[in-house]
């Protein structure tokens, strides 16, 4: 898991480098609307359904989800000014989505996977928190030769310093990583953390979604109000550079419009609900009104890939992941040198033990 968080944290930056598509120009002209970049991404797929239509930002491309049911899903990407097709991919097709799928679920069922992750993460954060008790040193005269790697050791003592000093300097950060991937896993650890940052207050006016209360079901003009809805997002929130659209199938539901703060992040968004059919607005959700319970959840994601902190958050959360993969490596030689030495000594105190009773006998 620590290595695939290592390989996971630039993936942003490497699949801008090598995939062209990823980026469009920018043109002084709006975005085409939902209804019309949906329509033309099913045309290869006229049974499919999509319900999920992202805006990436005005220098990234669109994409369009099409459920092609049991054969499961595509993204295809468009040109969002012009609807020029770029690529089309299956997510299990792309390199860092299998990486993400193994960080997740172990490319096991997401059940199955999710718990067996979960209690993995779990035990690390056990094991981190007594290694800190059991290293801490007793002496304030051991301090400096704890905190520092005795590199002109012998490689055993290398290898027991790169563990503690290491994991020592890794943890507080290790911690924070930990949470926010049970965060994922663990929808009462999202909870906890949620009624953390409250304080204990609730906030029920917040998870409202509210629902379509119009007679109007002439599903001919879902398409325009979905169109609506996007304009007056993009007022409501004229600073967003990104737009995730939920254009549902079900007639109860509502169109839900989230605009994010930054391209590709997720901590800072605005959310907006309105009436499937007719396009009106029924009910927002700001990020300046929103709790701290729920502002901590929308930071998950940036906080557990370190992209918080932007480039530099990255490459902590890189550096942090590294030292994560190499504990159980040094740990186990650890453990394995104490256990030789054990061993040895037993051998040596019942070789001891004959040896008298040798002696006696005679």
């Amino acid at each position: 898991m620590s290595i695939t968080g290592c390989i996971f944290c630039f993936q942003d930056e490497i699949q801008d480098a090598i995939h062209r598509y990823r980026k469009v120009e920018v043109q002084s002209k709006p975005y085409l609307e939902p209804s019309i970049l949906k329509s033309i991404a099913l045309k290869k797929y006229p049974k499919a359904t999509a319900n999920y239509i992202y805006y990436f930002g005005n220098d990234r491309p669109a994409a369009i989800i099409a459920n092609l049911g049991k054969e499961g899903f595509n993204y295809i990407y468009l040109d969002p000014y012009n609807g020029k097709f770029l690529h089309e991919e299956s997510p299990m097709t792309n390199f860092f989505t299998i990486v993400e799928y193994i960080h997740l679920y172990l490319l096991l069922p997401p059940k199955i996977g999710t718990m067996v992750v979960g209690i993995s993460v779990i035990i690390f954060l056990i094991l981190m928190i007594t290694g800190i008790v059991l290293w801490w040193p007793k002496r304030k005269t051991d301090r400096k030769r704890s905190f520092t790697i005795k590199w002109n050791g012998r490689w055993r003592r290398v290898n027991y310093d790169l563990h503690n000093v290491l994991g020592f300097y890794a943890t507080s950060i290790a911690i924070i990583l930990a949470i926010t991937g049970l965060s994922i896993s663990f929808e009462w650890v999202n909870n906890g953390i949620y009624s953390t940052a409250n304080l204990g207050k609730k906030y029920p006016a917040e998870k409202i979604i509210p629902k379509s209360d119009t007679l109007n079901i002439n599903l001919a003009i879902a398409g325009q109000a979905t169109d609506k809805a996007f304009r007056q997002a993009q007022q409501l929130s004229p600073k967003a550079q990104m737009f995730l659209i939920y254009d549902p199938s079900a007639k109860a539901e509502t169109i839900g419009i989230t605009a994010y703060a930054k391209s590709l992040h997720f901590y800072k968004s605005d959310s907006y609900y309105f009436d499937k059919y007719t396009g009106k607005l029924l009910g927002q959700l700001p990020n300046a009104q929103k709790s701290p319970g729920m502002k901590m959840n929308a930071m998950n994601y940036d906080i557990h890939v370190g992209q918080i902190l932007g480039l530099p958050g990255k490459i902590i959360a890189f550096l942090i992941s590294l030292v994560c993969a190499s504990l159980p490596v040094t740990g186990f030689i650890v453990w394995l040198g104490k256990r030789k030495r054990s061993n040895s000594k037993k051998i040596k105190q019942v070789a001891h033990r004959k040896t008298q009773a040798r002696l006696v006998t005679h």
